[in-house]
């Protein structure tokens, strides 16, 4: 990277918001990769990504993997490869925390590119929690975002597909529960992109 790269002056920066979006999409069995798929005139990635960006936490890094990202992500975030990403999803947030750490930062919150619902201001609860962790809910269910601080970064799983999720269910009294706007569907299935593009249609003036 360049000195002159606007990604990398983040020295004093204490929160990174993180994307993950390295899986290859298996479950989406259409032409493209569900990422690049369209809701309401923007892709699922653009959604996901403006809405980290709009909270405005922080620098905000998406984890790619299987499908390169750099065409197709806003222009003020910055993508990053996790070559490990066919080893489990925890491969790929390791590698956000990486990045997290090469920046300075005291904190992640993370998110799933398949996420394109979840609102800024989720993004900014879960992003002002002063716990070690912090669960984003959506009524009764715990879902991203999910904010991690730097003391908890070594307790993280280095394989697997779990994610923070093994982190979370071990260390119970770490936690806090952060009441959210939005919604947490992930779309995973041409079935769920249609749903939601139909759902889109219907609410255009």
């Amino acid at each position: 990277m360049s000195p002159d790269d606007p990604h990398d002056v983040v020295h004093d920066t204490t929160t990174v918001a993180v994307l993950l979006a390295a899986g290859s999409g298996s479950r989406f069995d259409g032409p493209i990769h569900k990422l690049a798929a369209r809701v309401g005139g923007r892709t699922v990635l653009d959604r996901s990504v403006q809405s980290a960006l709009d909270a405005d936490i922080g620098p905000v890094v998406i984890v790619a993997g299987a499908l390169d990202l750099t065409h197709l992500a806003p222009g003020a975030a910055r993508v990053i490869r996790n070559p490990e990403w066919a080893s489990g999803q925890s491969t790929s947030l390791q590698a956000g925390v990486a990045e997290a750490r090469r920046l300075g930062a005291d904190a992640i919150v993370v998110g799933l590119a398949d996420q394109p619902f979840v609102e800024p201001e989720a993004w900014r609860r879960v992003a002002a929690s002063a716990s070690p962790i912090a669960v984003a809910t959506y009524g009764t269910e715990r879902r991203n975002p999910v904010r991690l601080h730097r003391d908890v970064w070594p307790l993280l799983p280095n394989e697997g597909d779990e994610g923070a999720r093994s982190l979370i269910r071990l260390n119970a009294e770490l936690v806090e529960e952060v009441p959210c706007p939005g919604s947490p569907v992930d779309i995973d299935t041409v079935e769920d992109l249609r749903a939601w593009q139909n759902k889109s249609s219907t609410n255009s003036p």
